[in-house]
């Protein structure tokens, strides 16, 4: 797995929500100054209605590799074919912020602490990577007399596609991809508040999950034809330009 933790492309995501949210903070920071006092939990509904126009986030992103082979084998074993697949696809980690609801986000007075309960990560994808493909094998005297190369590319496909699903739910990558989601909301709450002068607040981040031995998560992947299909739609638009 050739991941990366995309911090660059997180920060670029949530720097209109952040700039908003400091804005909307420091308006009613100052407001609330006249009315007695800076009201966290104004600031925190800013920052929050601030997030939930972005939609969606991605908070993690990561390239797998899948390398699958199928063998076919006809009269009695006497001949068969056989095919290797090299698979590589892109899988980005979501948040989507339009779920965020008032009833998540909370403020503890006693300890100075604004709690977000976060709706699951979304995984999305695999975006194959149709350019990098690379089929080997060949069968012969089968290939020669039957369509068995066009049946063991598909079933590689419907697998390569099966495995790199497998591989973007792993454990590692789900753990990263919810360190750096739970990060890039802790800092989009923190900065407003920071800015109308709570600067002891602290921000956690959590989802409903945490702690359970199974986190759940939301799969968006596209069905493996999709996936072919679209790859195979982008390469053709690109060799159009």
């Amino acid at each position: 797995m050739d991941s990366r933790l995309n911090k660059p492309l997180a920060l670029a995501m949530v720097a209109v929500a952040l700039i908003l949210g400091v804005l909307l903070g420091m308006t009613s920071g100052i407001a609330d100054r006249i009315f007695g006092g800076p009201n966290p939990k104004t600031i925190a509904t800013s920052s929050l209605e601030s997030m939930r126009a972005q939609n969606r986030l991605t908070v993690f992103a990561a390239r797998y590799v899948s390398v699958v082979s199928s063998q076919q084998q006809r009269f009695g074993g006497l001949v068969s074919s056989e095919r290797t697949l090299i698979l590589p696809g892109d899988v980005r980690y979501e948040l989507d912020l339009a779920r965020l609801q008032p009833k998540d986000v909370s403020w503890d007075g006693s300890s100075n602490t604004l709690k977000v309960l976060l709706p699951e990560v979304e995984v999305a994808g695999p975006d194959v990577d149709i350019n990098a493909v690379k089929e080997y094998g060949g069968g012969g005297v089968l290939s020669s007399l039957t369509n068995a190369n066009q049946q063991l590319d598909q079933t590689n496909r419907a697998r390569a596609v099966q495995d790199l699903r497998k591989q973007a739910t792993a454990t590692v990558p789900m753990q990263l991809a919810r360190q750096s989601a739970r990060a890039a909301v802790e800092r989009s709450f923190a900065m407003p508040l920071q800015a109308a002068g709570f600067k002891d607040v602290k921000v956690v981040a959590r989802f409903p999950t945490d702690g359970a031995d199974n986190p759940s998560y939301i799969d968006l992947s596209t069905p493996y034809e999709e996936a072919i299909k679209e790859a195979e739609r982008r390469r053709a638009a690109e060799g159009k330009k």
